[in-house]
């Protein structure tokens, strides 16, 4: 089992604090350090000066929408990256929603073949191919080619996937899945969906990462941890693919009753809709120490988890002294984790 650590959730950390704390993290033992991106710091930024302070630890994006740059220049992106790391990107890409397409003038339709073709382009810009790509979707003209021979061609790929055709998809063409609010049982679910893929595909099942977050807040004061991790929930919970994932799961009165208080009274009802109790049956954890934390993880390994990420939600300020509070803690108990 790897375990990953995020550092993204519900506030925003200083980049240059993120980099300094970089060393931590690898010293800490954790497997990668990984990046999302909605409306915050950019991930391919933040994990470049991340590789540099580091020597062996993967970074990652997770996840990258891809209506925020052209295939050719994520392609681009990612090769000098590889190279910089000596290999050690995990490329994260995910189709987002039509909020975020619409922040970036694109339109959300055709997910899987545009993600299907949108990876085909960067794989071939990264690998230093000639790229003349004329897709239904995607088209990159004639004659790009990198003007160097990267140095670490094959370029791992993971995909966000949630659904039955996407989470297929994704054991088709990528490297891995990584699952976002996914409870165990969930988790299995998709695990052997896209295993189903990669067998398709003629591709060796067992070689596709099944990656999980689990966040994470911790304070010895138990309502405090939970304070921040109820408004990330709230948000998942009024947002429209996960919703849907959440009552699929057997949770629907619980999602029903914080969309109607967010319909009524705006985000703030909306956050105090959700229930301790409701919330101690999601994926995350609010925690009063770190052996919890390390306990309460189990499940998740248990339910086929390869790579477990920790995204963290501080639950004091600054944000960026409690997270390295919470890597510091991490490592003195890593000894404890096969």
């Amino acid at each position: 089992m790897i375990y990953d650590i995020e550092l993204n959730s519900v506030a925003h950390y200083p980049s240059a604090g993120l980099i300094e704390l970089a060393p931590r993290i690898e010293d800490a033992g954790f497997g990668a350090f990984w990046k999302g991106e909605s409306n915050s710091t950019d991930p391919l930024v933040i994990i470049s000066g991340v590789a540099a302070r580091t020597r062996t630890l993967k970074v990652g994006t997770a996840i990258y929408h891809i209506y925020g740059r052209s295939p050719v220049t994520l392609g681009i992106q990612a090769a000098t990256l590889q190279d910089m790391s000596n290999g050690r990107l995990i490329l994260g890409l995910g189709v987002a929603n039509k909020i975020i397409a619409g922040w970036h003038g694109g339109v959300f339709d055709r997910p899987l073949r545009r993600i299907r073709e949108y990876v085909e382009i960067v794989r071939k810009v990264a690998a230093g191919e000639r790229v003349e790509y004329e897709g239904e979707i995607y088209t990159t003209g004639k004659r790009f080619q990198l003007s160097w021979k990267p140095q670490h061609p094959a370029l791992s790929i993971i995909l966000a996937g949630l659904g039955p055709k996407m989470t297929q998809l994704v054991g088709e063409i990528s490297e891995g899945v990584c699952i976002n609010m996914g409870i165990p049982s969930k988790i299995r679910e998709i695990a052997e969906r896209v295993r189903a893929g990669a067998v398709n595909a003629g591709r060796d099942p067992s070689q596709v990462e099944i990656m999980a977050k689990v966040r994470v807040s911790m304070h010895p004061d138990r309502a405090v941890a939970r304070a921040k991790l109820r408004q990330v929930l709230t948000f998942y919970n009024i947002a429209d693919h996960y919703s849907t994932m959440l009552k699929d799961c057997g949770f629907e009165p619980e999602v029903m009753a914080i969309q109607e208080a967010f319909r009524a009274g705006g985000f703030k009802a909306a956050v105090q809709a959700l229930t301790d109790a409701y919330m101690d049956k999601l994926p995350v954890i609010p925690a009063t120490s770190i052996e919890e934390v390390r306990d309460r993880l189990a499940p998740f390994v248990e339910a086929g988890v390869t790579r477990l990420s920790v995204p963290y939600v501080p639950a004091a300020e600054p944000a960026i002294e409690d997270a390295r509070r919470f890597v510091e803690a991490w490592k003195k108990t890593s000894s404890r984790v096969a």
